[in-house]
């Protein structure tokens, strides 16, 4: 099953590099650019055939894909003079923005719709409850244990089993203090120096049940331990209120997205740490992050609605911080492509207002340089993640 997690997500992503792509081919067909290749994958050529004037294919490292739109900019000069009329470059400036931003829309498109269509067919997950969906058996030996759910004979109980607290009650009252949410019982159980009595105040069978037990602690994760995690519970929604859900994830990923950006500087001295979990590290993740979560989800004895709402999710927010990200004013992303172009209509409108010629395209080779600097960082900050998310993965933590 956590095999089949990995399928499943890297089988998304490839789907979502496709449709990036997708989305420049198709504009850039229905303003007559002349397109010459579509491919999935990188590297050596596996198969391809040929459609009219364009070459579509697989190759080798299933890593992503691309079109090739002839004329991109002023250093990509057509094999035929005669295409020049087709080439990109010889468009209007709004046809070429919107052929570059088709590939970001695709992103964003894909994500509502896989939203929309998780709030009406599965359901809004609301696991801020405290209704209680699992008890552990144990105190787990360590964090890594404790991300998996392994318990050994060794382990001692859980404070939770300890208590008596069983799958279904919900928890009204902790210590004596009212709670409504689970991120109430989590914040009033972490603080506590573990081996601290404490009472539970539980709903169960309509009654009210008074529990004590001692807290206790996980090896190398902080605060105490209790051995408890919501229930997910799901309701599916009207088409208006799949629209509004829709709308509020989209927004909330756009700001975790520049979150999580403006955050990389400071995540990286602490990628590697013992105490990743909880710095800004804990808030980034690569690729290979993103495919052990999905894995691990699908793996789990969670039920089939919360697997699904993960999932979705999960591929969601990918395209939606994929289609922003992407639009960011720098080369060689789209949206530095995009700014280029409006720098040349800039620099055209004010020759016009000097009585002087249009300049014509901006000098790519100018910008090689940037682009591949850039380029360079990006590359750094994936290895990175990646190798972070090799050696020293996020651990999640709970109550």
């Amino acid at each position: 099953m956590d095999l089949l997690g990995w399928v499943i997500f890297i089988v998304a992503l490839l789907v979502s590099v496709m449709l990036h792509e997708t989305g420049h081919f198709a504009l850039a067909k229905k303003f007559g650019m002349k397109v010459t290749r579509y491919f999935v994958g990188f590297g050596p050529t596996i198969w391809s055939t040929w459609r009219g004037e364009t070459e579509y294919g697989i190759k080798a490292l299933p890593f992503g894909g691309f079109v090739k739109i002839v004329g991109m900019h002023s250093l990509d000069d057509p094999d035929d003079p005669e295409d020049e009329p087709r080439a990109f470059r010889s468009h209007p400036a709004w046809q070429r923005i919107l052929v570059l931003l088709a590939g970001s829309a695709m992103h964003f498109l894909l994500a509502l719709v896989l939203v929309f269509g998780l709030a009406l067919g599965v359901g809004i997950a609301n696991d801020n409850v405290t209704q209680l969906g699992t008890i552990s058996a144990c105190v787990p030996a360590s964090v890594s244990a404790y991300d998996n759910g392994i318990c050994t004979p060794s382990d001692p109980a859980s404070p939770a089993k300890l208590a008596g607290l069983r799958i279904g009650d919900t928890v009204t009252a902790f210590d004596g203090h009212p709670v409504s949410n689970f991120t109430q019982l989590t914040d009033l159980i972490r603080p506590l120096p573990p081996g601290t009595p404490v009472t539970l105040t539980v709903r169960r069978d309509g009654k009210l049940v008074n529990l004590h037990t001692k807290l206790a602690n996980v090896k190398g994760r902080s605060g105490s331990y209790l051995g408890v995690a919501p229930a997910v519970l799901f309701q599916v929604a009207s088409p208006l209120g799949a629209i509004e859900y829709s709308g509020t994830t989209f927004g909330q990923v756009m700001v975790g997205s520049a979150q999580a950006v403006a955050a990389l500087p400071r995540a990286l001295p602490k990628l590697f740490a013992k105490d990743r979990s909880s710095t800004a590290a804990g808030q980034v993740s690569s690729v290979v992050g993103a495919a052990e979560a999905t894995g691990t989800e699908v793996a789990s004895n969670a039920g089939w609605q919360y697997k699904v709402s993960f999932v979705l999710l999960l591929i969601a927010s990918l395209n939606i911080f994929v289609g922003a990200f992407n639009l960011l004013p720098l080369l060689p992303l789209d949206g530095g492509h995009i700014a280029v172009i409006i720098y040349e209509r800039i620099r055209a409108w004010f020759a016009r207002l000097r009585g002087r010629p249009d300049p014509g395209l901006a000098n790519m080779a100018k910008f090689v340089p940037v682009s591949f600097s850039l380029f360079v960082v990006l590359i750094f900050f994936s290895l990175a993640l990646v190798l972070a998310d090799i050696v020293n993965p996020v651990s999640l933590t709970g109550g």
